[in-house]
């Protein structure tokens, strides 16, 4: 059966809950990335592996040699095997997030409640709960603001990509779970998309985007594994917007169950984040432009994030590569 959505993951462990459920979805078809700490003998029916000494699966590429190991950036394998297969639709999700029995994501165009707000950076979790909690990317000068999202109207939009919410442990940074370990049941409220100017960080555990967009699943290699994600939904709006694109969000559709961690490693790992992510979108803004393919406004980003030491210059050859890849 030939699949045209499909849900991308990877995995150090046996297969857990999550991937056993997420196999069972005979409308998706799941593909598991590999890396050196996965056992060797990992199998689930239904699942694509693909293991971190054998590329037969995917048509010649040299993205895999331009990865290093033991970093959550060979997941970019899964999306361009996904790629590879004409996919239309790609899932990004962990191991660790169980869909609940109505997991779904809305369709990408229609009337959704539509978000301004002119304080740049949206706190997207005070739309689906009432208790203090913030996502990872945030700024810390936003975490205590309040946002009025009474203002959202109904309007005909694009969504390019779609954020679903995680129950119980959801994705927030390491400050919170610092100060407080406190999990959160979000309610249950309408699909809300931001309007161009409006941003809010997104991640790779419960995300749904669409085929104009598949360049910017891009994750950068050359960052930390707690900012590789944000930083990639950072560069991304400014460029969606340009092309009538929107990023929405909905209720929580999986449960976290989340791998162990430790805090104070997390927060090291995540200073860049809150040092870089308003500057981030200011910089992405000023250089891309509508006259531009999203490849390649994606990639002068990236020069702009480098000329600013966001980034360093070898994320530039990983991200040709990736672009090239992409289209063969």
């Amino acid at each position: 059966m030939e699949h045209s959505k499909f849900i991308i993951i990877t995995s150090i462990f046996q297969p857990t809950e999550a991937v056993q459920v997420f196999a069972q979805m005979s409308d998706f078809q799941l593909v598991v990335v590999g890396d050196k700490k996965t056992p060797k003998d990992w199998n689930c029916p239904n699942v694509i592996f693909l293991p971190v000494d054998d590329n037969s699966l995917l048509k010649e590429t040299k993205l895999q040699l331009a990865l290093p190991y033991n970093h959550y950036c060979r997941k970019m394998l899964g999306y361009l095997y996904a790629i590879q297969q004409n996919a239309k639709i790609i899932i990004d999700t962990d191991d660790d997030n169980v869909p609940k029995t109505d997991w779904h994501f809305p369709g990408f165009d229609g009337i959704f409640l539509l978000f301004n707000n002119d304080q740049k950076f949206v706190n997207i979790y005070n739309y689906f709960t009432e208790q203090h909690i913030w996502a990872r990317g945030l700024p810390l000068n936003a975490i205590n603001r309040k946002n009025d999202f009474s203002t959202a109207k109904p309007e005909f939009t694009k969504v390019g990509i779609w954020q679903g919410l995680a129950d119980e442990d959801p994705d927030v940074d390491a400050i919170y779970r610092l100060v407080s370990e406190k999990p959160c049941v979000f309610n249950e409220k309408p699909p809300i998309v931001l309007d161009n100017g409006a941003v809010s960080p997104f991640n790779t555990q419960n995300t749904c985007i669409r085929r104009e967009l598949f360049p910017l699943l891009y994750l950068p290699v050359y960052v930390s594994f707690r900012f590789t994600d944000i930083l990639r939904g950072l560069v991304a709006q400014p460029i969606m917007w340009l092309y009538d694109f929107h990023l929405g969000f909905t209720s929580a559709t999986v449960v976290q169950k989340r791998n162990p961690h430790d805090y104070f490693k997390d927060f090291l790992l995540e200073i860049p984040m809150y040092e870089h992510c308003e500057k981030v979108v200011e910089l992405v803004e000023k250089v891309v432009t509508v006259n531009r393919s999203i490849s390649d406004n994606l990639y002068e980003a990236y020069c702009e994030l480098s000329r600013h030491n966001i980034v360093t210059v070898n994320e530039l050859s990983v991200l040709e590569t990736w672009l090239e890849d992409i289209i063969k």
